[in-house]
Parts: C-alpha cells; structure tokens; sequence
C-alpha cells in the first residue's frame, strides 16, 4: 500500500489504514482521542500509539464521568505507571478536560454535536499531494483551540487541535495517492 509517508512502523500501519480519517461520532472515542492527542504534546504519535493499551487500562477505557472523579490519590497513582507518559500537567489536565467533556456534553447533548459543528457536521476533504502541503494549524483549528481553552479544556493548542482533526476524521488528510483519501472521502 502506498501508505502517507508518517505511517512509518506497523502499529502506525493498522491505525493509519483503520482510524486515522475515519469520521468519529462516538463520544467515547472523541474522548479518547483527545486525551490521546494532549498526552502527545511534545511527543511523537508513534510513542503514544505504542501506549495505548495502557492508556486504556489506565484510565478505564476513557470513561469521562469515572475519569472526572479521579482525586489526588488516583493522579498519584497514575503517576507511577510506567505504561503512560508519567507528566504530572498530563494527568491533570485528562481529569480537567473529562469535567469540561461533561460539561459540553450536557450543554450540547452530546461531544459529537459541539465537536462536528466546527466543520458543519461533514469532514473537510483536502487535496494534498505531498506531505510538506499537510497544515500543522488551520482557521477552524484556532476557533476549535480558543472554544475548548475558553471552556477549561488543557493540551488543546491549534496544532494538537488540527491533529486531533485529522485523527477523528473532521479532515481527510490523507494524501491523494494513499488508497485511505478515497475511502475515507467515501465516509462522509
């Protein structure tokens, strides 16, 4: 498969042909993936991937209702688990933006709705042919970024905001030569 080119290893390889693109409207997996995105920060996407399963089993499969209970003790404890990047400002901000997650949840009825209305509720198709042309930022990832800093969110920068885009599928940023920008086009 002529894959794009940061799908390097093979646990990048399942996540790029399976996940990556593909439009998200599952609560629970947006959650996930914007803890994911934030314990990234200043990390590759390949050492988070590798850490997933962890990350699971730590922070009991990204339930936000559990994960906005976690006390002090909880947050020490996870601290000390060698299977999740171990930064203090990490983990609390997974229990600060699980208190907002719940907060947009009730405000809008669900993440989906609030997240998708960034993009008019249908993925921004691009046309790229070369990973260079790929945006680290865009417009609708500094709005995304203020609107979530505004609400408490943390780790939630316009570039870990346009990365958690691309995974989530609100943009297929797939190159045109990966098999995936076809089929993910299909998705919307």
């Amino acid at each position: 498969m002529n894959r794009c080119p940061w799908a390097e290893a093979e646990l990048q390889h399942d996540y790029h042909d399976t996940e990556w693109g593909v439009p998200s409207h599952d609560d629970r997996h947006l959650f996930e993936m914007l803890i994911l995105e934030g314990a990234q920060a200043g990390l590759s996407w390949a050492t988070i991937l590798s850490r997933r399963e962890n990350y699971r089993e730590a922070y009991g499969h990204f339930d936000p209702a559990a994960i906005a209970r976690y006390d002090e003790r909880k947050q020490t404890r996870l601290l000390a688990d060698p299977g999740i990047i171990r930064n203090r400002l990490k983990v609390a901000a997974a229990v600060t933006n699980a208190r907002a997650f719940l907060a947009v949840q009730e405000e809008f009825g669900s993440f989906d709705r609030y997240l998708w209305g960034f993009v008019s509720g249908r993925p921004v198709q691009n046309r790229w042919t070369s990973q260079k042309q790929v945006p680290v930022r865009t417009e609708v990832s500094d709005a995304l970024s203020k609107d979530l800093k505004k609400r408490g969110f943390k780790f939630v920068g316009t570039t870990i905001c346009y990365a958690y885009m691309q995974a989530t599928g609100m943009v297929n940023d797939h190159l045109v030569g990966c098999p995936r920008h076809a089929a993910c086009a299909r998705l919307r």
